[in-house]
């Protein structure tokens, strides 16, 4: 629930962040085909080369979840943390089999089984498409602009994509939109759930632990790609390390970092602060209330809303770190003196100066209308339905069949002609409903709509129909269909007169508001994100014309480098050290709560306690990092990102190497927990040959222009 307003990433300047006077080396999320190999070299004192990136670049996993993993094993297994599979988990999950709270595969070997709606890809190919791209809009403006953009970007994301089966190629607009990529994956729709241990071990310490250091938490779990119903090969894989991590130590972390947003001005802040950071939270607050309510109500009712629950929680704490990262003087002191400077240099230049003009004014007034426009975009489009998946479904179907009977470059972009199979398989894949979870969110949704948008306005009549928003929450779930994924394929293939047709209270509900909500969207693109897009393009232009960048742009879902080390011992950051053990967890362990360890950690006597089980590194991540393979310097695989510190919260806006630090779970304590407490010595025995094995493929990432 993010904030999407900013489409372009732009450069971040070597000033732009130094919160304490000039940037840290660690800093950066540097794309795979553009990292910098001999800044690595000077900062870490560590070679590496085309093949070593290229190795990690083959065996890093995006996942749908929002996550990041690794390739551990030939066999498709892959490494990422427990709570990028809670949702999977849930929807495994009954009163006789629960296994979030009892594990997955816990004691030993049984059936893999599908996550419903998980989806896993591999960046195998990037390829430059930037002279199509701009050169498609050379002549043109308004609609005309738009249309010929958008159909160069569909055509460049089909060509790339042509011949390449189980491929998904996907276009990322790079420093203010002055080079374009598209990204080839292979991707994988059967993913399949391994293992995963216990919630409570998982987030030992529960939300009072977290974004903190010490943690003590053993956030993993192993799923499996598969390939016409057998595990898929997987040649290219990490070799796994049950060494501990040293102080000092150089590392690597390889994952898609979500959304940062770097190169925003002071004004941007602002809105971010004061509009935009305070309504997220204000409705993730909201739907909480329910959430603990139905979770307290039964057994099944705590099952169901667990991972939503969990979400909830999670995202109340980042959005509230991020507004008071936002708040801080020293971020702000930074920014201010950025455009001052920038615009300092950009005065001694007359002849740019009067083609740059004054962007930073005209984003001011912009952020003028953001505050007005703002709450009802959240509400009608960025935030509608509240995470209904009936609501979701709805809205896809509706729109899609709208959207189909258009040529490609006159629809949303979301359903461009090499956006359909994804939507498709999404749309058609089982996923178990839970009708008071699915009340919940949309009673809180409507609640929130009627409050903030006001309840005699005329246009929303269609949204309650003067009812309160229980009752129409209530009748709109019990009388939709949609949870059966055979009303969704019928829909989908009757098309237009299909939804015409249809007599489904939800599809009715979507039908009957869906043109309010698009014309929320367009006054949005129109008056705040077209304009925003251009003032910052020209930002972006000046700061590329008069200094020297970092060579990274903002991070967007897609794969990035980041390197950095194991603290010393005397980290100022983390004053108790970089690491803690089993034998912490072990004394951290309570009577119960969120300090209880499962039963199985007492009957362990093998178990080496001295065993590193969390660590944390000077590594730049960001929301969606979550997963992330952390190797050494030789590119073996010591840990898994599963958080940042309290001071990483700010990273979205900016880095402080002096206080942030990731945290990932040792390869060496998953190791032991499979081996000696979970007596999982299978999936120990396939991990270690694996890494035993010479045979590692050295699939290698292709920078080129787009074929014509």
């Amino acid at each position: 629930m993010r904030p999407m307003w900013r489409l372009a990433a732009a450069l971040v300047l070597a000033w732009t962040l130094a919160l304490a006077g000039r940037a840290r080396a660690e800093e950066g999320l540097f794309t795979f085909d553009d990292a910098p190999m001999a800044r690595i070299r000077a900062d870490l004192g560590v070679a590496v080369d085309r093949a070593w990136l290229d190795r990690l670049q083959a065996a890093s996993v995006r996942l749908s979840s929002g996550c990041s993993g690794s390739v551990v094993s030939g066999k498709g297994l892959v490494l990422t943390n427990q709570h990028c599979v809670l949702a999977c988990e849930q929807a495994l999950a009954s009163a006789q089999d629960d296994v979030i709270s009892q594990g997955f595969g816990v004691g030993g070997e049984r059936q893999e089984r599908a996550c419903p709606g998980l989806s896993a890809e591999v960046l195998e190919a990037i390829v430059d498409v930037t002279a199509d791209i701009l050169g498609s809009g050379a002549g043109k403006t308004g609609e005309a602009f738009v249309a010929a953009r958008q159909q160069a970007l569909a055509d460049a994301e089909a060509r790339v994509c042509v011949g390449a089966s189980r491929a998904r190629c996907q276009v990322f607009s790079f420093f203010g939109g002055s080079l374009f990529q598209v990204y080839r994956y292979r991707r994988w729709d059967d993913v399949r759930l391994v293992f995963a241990p216990e919630a409570a071990v998982a987030f030992f310490g529960g939300q009072k632990d977290n974004f903190s250091f010490p943690r003590y938490a053993l956030d993993f779990a192993f799923l499996r790609l598969y390939q016409g119903g057998r595990p898929a090969p997987t040649p290219a894989h990490l070799d796994w390390s049950n060494a501990a991590p040293t102080p000092g130590e150089a590392v690597f972390a390889a994952g898609n970092p979500g959304e940062s947003e770097r190169d925003l001005t002071t004004a941007e802040l602002a809105s971010l602060k004061d509009v935009i950071l305070p309504l997220a939270v204000a409705d993730w607050t909201d739907l909480r209330r329910p959430l603990v309510r139905l979770s307290r109500s039964g057994e099944a009712q705590r099952r169901e809303t667990e991972a939503a629950l969990f979400e909830a929680d999670n995202e109340i704490k980042r959005l509230q770190g991020e507004r008071q990262a936002l708040a801080s003087s020293a971020l702000a002191a930074a920014r201010d003196k950025e455009e001052s400077d920038l615009k300092a240099a950009l005065a001694a230049h007359p002849a740019l100066a009067l083609q740059i003009g004054d962007p930073w004014s005209a984003l001011r007034l912009v952020q003028l209308r953001v505050r007005g426009a703002y709450p009802v975009w959240r509400e009608l489009e960025e935030a509608a339905g509240g995470g209904s998946d009936l609501f979701d479904w709805a809205r896809v179907l509706v729109r899609a069949a709208e959207e189909r009977a258009k040529p490609s470059d006159e629809r949303l972009p979301e359903f461009a002609d090499a956006n359909l199979p994804l939507i498709e398989h999404q749309l058609m894949e089982a996923r178990p409903v839970d009708p008071a979870l699915e009340q919940a969110r949309l009673q809180t949704w409507l609640s929130e709509l009627r409050q903030r948008l006001g309840d005699d306005t005329p246009g929303l009549r269609p949204f309650l129909r003067g009812e309160d928003p229980s009752t129409r929450a209530a009748a709109l779930v019990a009388g939709s269909k949609l949870a059966d994924p055979a009303v969704r394929a019928a829909l989908w293939a009757g098309g237009a007169a299909a939804i015409a047709a249809s007599a489904d209270p939800m599809i009715a509900f979507v039908r009957a508001t869906d043109p309010l909500s698009r014309a929320a969207r367009t006054l949005w693109e129109e008056d705040i994100v077209g304009p925003s897009e251009r003032d910052q393009a020209l930002i972006d232009r000046a700061r590329t014309m008069l200094a020297a960048p970092f060579a990274y742009p903002d991070a967007s879902f897609s794969l990035r480098l980041s390197y950095g080390r194991v603290p010393a011992a005397a980290d100022p950051a983390e004053p108790r050290g970089p690491f803690t053990t089993l034998a912490d967890l072990i004394a951290r362990a309570g009577a119960g709560g969120d300090e209880a360890l499962p039963a199985a950690w007492a009957a362990a006597p093998k178990l080496d306690r001295s065993a590193v089980l969390d660590f944390v590194t000077t590594n730049d991540i960001e929301a969606g990092s979550s997963g992330s393979p952390v190797v050494d310097a030789r590119e073996r695989l010591i840990g898994a990102v599963f958080d940042g510190n309290a001071a990483s919260l700010g990273g979205a806006f900016a880095y402080d190497g002096a206080h942030n630090r990731a945290i990932a779970v040792a390869t060496a304590a998953i190791g032991e927990a499979l081996a000696n407490v979970y007596g999982r010595a299978d999936l120990m025995a396939e991990i270690e040959g694996a890494a035993a094995s010479a045979d590692v493929t050295k699939t290698a990432v292709r920078v080129s222009a787009a074929p014509s």
